[in-house]
């Protein structure tokens, strides 16, 4: 084997939190405490109790979760399939793959579209993964969706709001 190949690696794994944490503000609680609030209030004046529930669950929920740090879980690409902590789906359960790369806007995501459409696409961010080495990697067993050239409209209002 020339000197200037590198082997690629049977495995390709690296750390990633569970879910992103955004940093908010005490703005960002008083907003959403007011919107919150005016929902409320709006569900009781409608006689729709169900959603003033369904609305203070939320609350707790994002407050409970605003408390936690996100636990590191390890991704795995092998030969067979990719391995999200100990969740594995086989390539064949994929139609495609992209990998969206802007390092001026701080994105580097990898992302895979099932090929059940009522599964939601799985996003994975690349941390400090060489973009190139995972494509290379995944072009073996998937194709890649190049039409894909930005984060989904969900991911950016979920940054947006910081949800």
């Amino acid at each position: 084997m020339p000197k200037n190949q590198e082997k690629e690696p049977e495995n390709i794994s690296w750390p990633v939190p569970e879910y992103d944490k955004h940093e908010k503000s005490g703005s960002w609680y008083i907003f959403y405490s007011i919107v919150a609030f005016l929902l409320i209030l709006y569900s009781f004046l409608s006689g729709n109790f169900l959603f003033a529930v369904i609305i203070i669950i939320a609350a707790i929920v994002i407050v409970l979760r605003d408390g936690q740090e996100p636990d590191l879980v390890k991704i795995s690409l092998t030969e067979e399939g990719v391995m999200v902590g100990k969740k594995f789906h086989d390539y064949d359960d994929f139609k495609n793959f992209s990998i969206i790369y802007k390092p001026q806007r701080e994105i580097k995501n990898l992302y895979f579209e099932f090929n059940n459409s009522l599964k939601p696409r799985l996003s994975i961010p690349l941390g400090k993964m060489n973009p190139l080495l995972i494509r290379k990697k995944l072009l073996k067993y998937l194709p890649e969706d190049l039409d894909r050239t930005d984060r989904p409209l969900s991911e950016e209002l979920g940054k947006l709001f910081k949800l």
